[in-house]
């Protein structure tokens, strides 16, 4: 008996590393929607488009799913299961409801909480120890179906971004592994996701990055972490032109300055509104990135007051 038809909607590591699951586990993928990569962003992560081409299927590349033709073309590939694997666009019901089996999605938090976009980030910033990857039904209302499977992933005081997000690469990795013969069978069993523990963030903009000096160091070193490289970055004002730090170190305590001020430049050291931060990595906007007391020698003094107007 041939395994049932499934089609991926994949973008980024995620993306990635779960379609390359069902591959690896003989699923019998029959469509793979994906986006060219833009060239306005760091493109960190593997192709979903090449690796479709590497399994012998051609991928759809930005599909508009609101073209009925569009809509039409899949449903004739009479798909009994759908996945979103990081996929951008809201995939429309119609398309949702072909699905037999079931339409289900790949978040990356542990759902509800974090619901919405950016969530690693998100999680990052506000300090959080934890997080992970929620495989959910999908319905009409986002990231509020049942939940399948879930795989916690820890987030160590060290770690950026970019790690945060491998490790839930591998847990949603492990998450398809575990699920799919269910899925497959459709014997799978969901839970609803209790409101009462729900919370919801938005998109994250580049000028969302700007430090806030009078923050605690502890706080505007977590908003550093949560969108340094591949991310934006975070910055901060120095005459005019944008700052980019892109690693630090909290110092916790008594502030000793003003928020914002210069203290020392070997070690780099600036004042917050509680406790100082020690700057490891800055760049000058379309300069080279420097470590900290590099870029302090060469542009800074003790007593220089950086963020002015932030």
């Amino acid at each position: 008996m041939s395994k049932p038809a499934i089609a991926v909607f994949a973008y980024n590591e995620v993306g990635y590393r779960c379609l390359e699951t069902l591959f690896d586990m003989g699923a019998n993928v029959v469509a793979v929607v994906t986006y060219t990569d833009d060239t306005d962003e760091e493109i960190w992560f593997r192709s979903v488009a090449e690796l479709a081409r590497s399994r012998g299927i051609e991928p759809w590349l930005d599909l508009d799913l609101k073209d009925q033709e569009n809509v039409k073309t899949i449903k004739k590939l009479k798909p009994k299961l759908i996945f979103s694997f990081y996929y951008r666009d809201i995939i429309p019901e119609k398309i949702l409801k072909t699905a037999k089996l079931g339409a289900y999605n790949m978040h990356g938090s542990l759902l509800p909480r974090y619901r919405g976009r950016a969530c690693i980030n998100w999680a990052i910033l506000n300090g959080e120890k934890e997080t992970g990857a929620t495989l959910h039904r999908m319905t009409s209302r986002i990231d509020r179906g049942e939940i399948i499977d879930q795989e916690v992933v820890r987030i160590e005081e060290t770690d950026g971004a970019k790690e945060v997000f491998l490790k839930v690469c591998d847990a949603a990795s492990e998450i398809v592994a575990r699920t799919l013969p269910e899925l497959e069978s459709g014997r799978v069993v969901g839970a609803a996701q209790d409101e009462t523990m729900a919370t919801e963030f938005g998109g994250r903009r580049p000028e969302d990055g700007i430090i806030r000096w009078s923050n605690d160091s502890r706080r505007i070193y977590n908003l550093i972490r949560a969108v340094t490289h591949p991310y934006p970055g975070a910055y901060t004002d120095y005459r005019g032109r944008k700052l980019f730090i892109w690693w630090g170190k909290p110092q916790e305590g008594a502030s000793l300055g003003k928020p914002g001020e210069v203290l020392s430049l070997d070690p780099l050291t600036v004042a917050t509104g509680r406790g100082n931060l020690m700057i490891l990595r800055a760049q000058l906007d379309k300069e080279n990135e420097m470590d900290g007391p590099d870029f302090a020698r060469k542009n800074l003094n003790v007593g220089t007051l950086l963020g002015q107007g932030s």
